[in-house]
């Protein structure tokens, strides 16, 4: 049977994440989106904490801890803010890739850049995202590829100093590519559905930037199983990013209705606000569930971990937009204050979703497995 209680050490680890996002993280969350980057102390000091080398090899001096660790690390940090975890430099998502591949000649080579907090941006191209603009084409040749085309909005990209793109190829296989600073890429920044300022999103336009042998960590079946862990390992974490983001939602809304008063009555008291808050807290757990199933699922290596991961990732998308906008509505006018954190919630969330793939194709991919027969794996 597996449990999802922590242990001592995790909840000391849980302590601590928990202590910061509420004492550093949450009053400096408004002063980061207006600077479009997140303060560098707190950089600096979620670094020393050990909280920006959670995924990273040991190899590489990381901490290379479990899914269900990082889970509830991750969750405890985003209660603070999302916007400022998404903004934090270093890895990013990539460090899953790195994870996975921490031997290739390329990246050990740079691995104490990587290591010692060097930015990298992550475009995968295959992760259901679909911007507007031109399509970002890799192009095969004999000597390496050709990069031609616009990304889709991508975390740290204004301030990335590596690239690594996994997509499929013009012949329809698939690749993992690395850039270092020496390549060629142009940055449109903007600001992308008006959420995760800090996060430094962006999208990489690429003008017939030539991407050597060399740099080519991985091609073919080898990298379609990369990318399915590395996937899969990316939303079990972004998930719990956003069930943490829910929980603060529910906390101050909860907070909120049971503080003010209408009518000589609580808020909380009338009915039809307490279905909500009920409704918002149900979400909430429903999300975190699928979560820790997901990342257990993961940590054992079971078959059907990928698709825990998807469903996992859609729940929370759909319970991040429903709990985060129902925070705005309890507030009533106080939610589109800026004075009060539920408005940047809601506009988080809506551009995390944006980021991390769309409801439905999450949704269909997941169907896929169970028609292919994966069976059903029950978590107690």
């Amino acid at each position: 049977m597996i449990s999802f209680q922590p242990t001592e050490d995790e909840i000391s680890f849980i302590k601590v994440a928990k202590d910061f996002a509420k004492n550093r993280i949450r009053p400096l969350a408004r002063a980061c989106e207006k600077r479009r980057a997140v303060d560098k102390t707190l950089d600096d000091e979620a670094a020393e904490l050990g909280f920006l080398s959670l995924e990273l090899p040991e190899s590489w001096e990381g901490l290379e801890l479990s899914s269900i660790t990082q889970v509830q690390l991750m969750q405890a940090l985003s209660y603070g803010d999302l916007d400022i975890i998404q903004g934090f430099q270093g890895a990013g998502d990539a460090a899953s890739l790195f994870r996975l591949l921490p031997d290739i000649p390329i990246l050990k080579n740079n691995k104490e850049d990587l290591a010692g907090g060097a930015t990298t941006a992550l475009l995968d191209l295959g992760n259901g995202v679909e911007g507007p603009g031109k399509q970002l084409n890799i192009h095969r040749r004999q000597d390496g590829y050709i990069l031609q085309g616009l990304s889709h909005p991508v975390r740290m990209a204004p301030s990335a100093d590596y690239a690594m793109i996994a997509g499929d190829d013009s012949h329809g296989k698939s690749v993992i590519l690395w850039l270092d600073n020496s390549a060629d890429w142009t940055i449109q920044q903007g600001d992308y559905r008006l959420g995760l300022l800090a996060s430094g999103l962006g999208r990489l336009s690429f003008e017939r930037v030539k991407v050597p042998a060399t740099h080519v960590l991985a091609e073919g079946e080898a990298a379609d199983d990369i990318l399915r862990e590395a996937r899969t390992r990316i939303r079990i974490l972004q998930a719990a990013k956003e069930t943490g983001l829910m929980e603060a939602a529910l906390d101050y809304a909860t907070e909120y209705t049971a503080e003010r008063k209408a009518f000589g009555r609580e808020i909380a008291a009338f009915q039809g606000v307490s279905f909500r808050v009920a409704s918002m807290a149900l979400e909430t757990r429903i999300a975190n569930h699928l979560v820790l199933e997901a990342a257990a699922g993961m940590d054992n290596q079971e078959p059907a971990a990928e698709r825990l991961s998807l469903r996992a990732m859609h729940r929370a998308h759909r319970s991040l937009r429903y709990v985060t906008d129902s925070a705005v509505q309890l507030l009533g006018g106080h939610g589109f204050v800026q004075d009060f954190p539920a408005e940047k919630w809601m506009r988080d969330a809506q551009a995390q979703v944006m980021l991390y793939g769309r409801e439905n194709d999450l949704l269909a991919r997941s169907g896929d497995h169970l028609i292919a027969g994966e069976k059903e794996v029950t978590v107690t």
